[in-house]
């Protein structure tokens, strides 16, 4: 998910995944749709998710010459940015960063639902409400429907819809070589809106944007091994979540055993509702996946604050304008993000960039560059509250 500018849809899914904390709730905003029988087996109703999503989102759509028009001003942007992001880091793209979209809210759900579809291929392969004939399930799964957890990864969608600004899509899961560069996408009615509510002068803040998604593009691009070290982890989490389906549909005392988990305090990562029911080894990667996404992200705010600064003239308002925008988010957001768990990624990536200014401040800027050196490089949850201790183990010099 982002820290400013987007929220990641691979982390969101996997928080998604782990609990149906919003259950309830969606059902009640859905109930339309639940009324409707479902011609569309398996977990996911994906044509009613997509209906929930967009019937949310209808309003400000784009025209298209208003986006041939915006096309071309992002992929100005966009260029103007990659030199000197290059030229800070050290870094140089592997292939043309020329696949730049503006979206309305419609069309970012219609891309993004693609990449859910395949984030959730193994979950829909273990037929969670019943066998391939088409049979209900009797067991503990019984109370929960297709129709709620439709709804749900509806209803997510669209509020993502609507706060989204940019977004860096570099395809997750697939196995095959990467052949050319991800794609940008602009969400320019929630971008209107943000310059509206704050008074922010659009040219600066649309280059604000693209420098935060561009440097995103050299984070995945720049260092291959990344795009790697996050299908293992991703792919890690999908056996951990099939062995917990498996066990679920024995009954009830194997409901009772995960619900026992959320009774024990050890190896918790963070203490948010989403560990509670996860075994120590599920928290563990749990940790180190939330650590990965808090080191991108806070390299990416890191990156644009130094390079930001030399090219906006109006930088420091439009971070302090956005700053006092994400902390006065309105009690209904603020209840969604901890239901959803999104507010433990929020956490996490201000954690992250905390820790890429502390190891700057302590070892300087060339040190912070050897996180790309590989995974183990990465700093795990704790060392990200103690930098030193990331310093210590990679053995660089502090005063």
């Amino acid at each position: 998910m982002t820290s400013r500018t987007r929220l990641d849809p691979r982390i969101v899914a996997v928080g998604l995944l782990t609990g149906a904390a919003v259950g309830v709730w969606a059902g009640r905003r859905a109930q339309g749709y639940l009324a409707q029988p479902s011609s569309t087996s398996g977990t996911i109703d994906w044509d009613r998710a997509r209906s929930i999503a967009i019937s949310m989102n209808r309003e400000a759509a784009l025209t298209e010459p208003e986006r041939r028009r915006l096309d071309a001003e992002y992929v100005e942007l966009v260029q103007r940015t990659i030199p000197l992001i290059s030229e800070f880091t050290g870094t140089t793209l592997p292939f043309p960063l020329d696949k730049v979209y503006t979206f309305d809210r419609v069309d970012w759900i219609e891309a993004n639902i693609t990449s859910f579809q395949r984030m959730f291929e193994p979950i829909e392969k273990l037929d969670l409400f019943g066998g391939s004939n088409g049979q209900r399930s009797t067991g503990v799964l019984s109370g929960v429907n297709q129709k709620i957890v439709s709804a749900e990864l509806g209803i997510l969608l669209g509020y993502l819809a609507r706060r989204v600004l940019g977004q860096y899509d570099l395809a997750l899961l697939g196995r095959e070589p990467i052949a050319e560069s991800g794609k940008l996408y602009f969400v320019q009615p929630n971008i209107r809106n943000i310059e509206a509510t704050l008074h922010l002068p659009s040219d600066q803040f649309r280059l604000w944007l693209a420098l935060h998604e561009t440097t995103h593009a050299f984070e995945f691009e720049g260092h291959p091994w990344v795009r790697d070290h996050m299908n293992s982890m991703i792919d890690e989490y999908f056996g951990f979540l099939t062995q917990d389906v498996e066990f679920l549909k024995r009954g009830m005392s194997s409901l009772r055993a995960i619900w026992e988990r959320s009774r024990n305090p050890e190896d918790r990562a963070t203490g948010s509702w989403i560990e509670l029911v996860m075994t120590p080894e599920q928290r563990q990667l749990f940790a180190r996946m939330q650590a990965t996404m808090a080191v991108i992200e806070g390299y990416s705010n890191y990156i644009m604050n130094a390079v930001g600064r030399r090219l906006m003239r109006d930088y420091a308002l439009i971070a302090q304008r956005f700053e006092h925008r994400q902390i006065m988010r309105s009690p209904s957001e603020q209840l969604f993000a901890r239901l959803t768990g999104l507010e433990t990624k929020l956490e996490q990536y201000r954690l992250g960039e905390q820790f890429i200014n502390d190891v700057v401040d302590l070892a300087g800027r060339e040190t912070v560059e050897r996180i790309w050196e590989g995974p183990e490089m990465l700093p795990t949850l704790a060392e990200l509250r103690a930098p030193r201790e990331w310093l210590n183990r990679i053995g660089a010099a502090t005063p």
